[in-house]
């Protein structure tokens, strides 16, 4: 199952917004209001839970300056990952766009795909924020 966020404009270079969205304690801010825990595990890892969601812990698992973060689920029950791409605009402002993927059954698809396509839009939107 592959979900897209919209893309969304970000006045920061891609450079600043690469430093930020590599700091795991900011992913904090970028949460929906429904969390119900947030939890820096490392420097490269976090755990969050929503509202009647199973908790979640994302782990950096590629690194590419300043275009591409990619996330994985650091457990194996529900494989997936999530691609932060940013791309320059201008020397202060830069786009990014999240790109979920993940390995499910038909019928769990079914059911996450409303949730992580909300969250995934509300994670981009809250990005300007930072």
């Amino acid at each position: 199952m592959n979900l897209e966020s919209p893309k969304v404009n970000v006045e920061k270079s891609a450079q600043e917004l690469f430093n930020l969205l590599t700091d795991m304690k900011n992913f904090e801010k970028l949460m929906p209001e429904n969390i119900a825990k947030f939890e820096v595990i490392g420097e490269d890892s976090f755990l969050f839970g929503l509202k009647g969601m199973p908790e979640i812990q994302l782990k950096v698992t590629e690194k590419t300056a300043p275009n591409k973060i990619v996330f994985g689920a650091a457990n194996d029950k529900v494989p997936f990952t999530l691609i932060t791409n940013i791309d320059s605009v201008s020397a202060t402002s830069s786009a990014v766009k999240l790109d979920f993927e993940g390995s499910f059954n038909p019928m769990m698809a079914m059911m996450v795909k409303g949730p992580i396509g909300k969250f995934i839009e509300t994670l981009v939107n809250n990005i300007p924020k930072l």
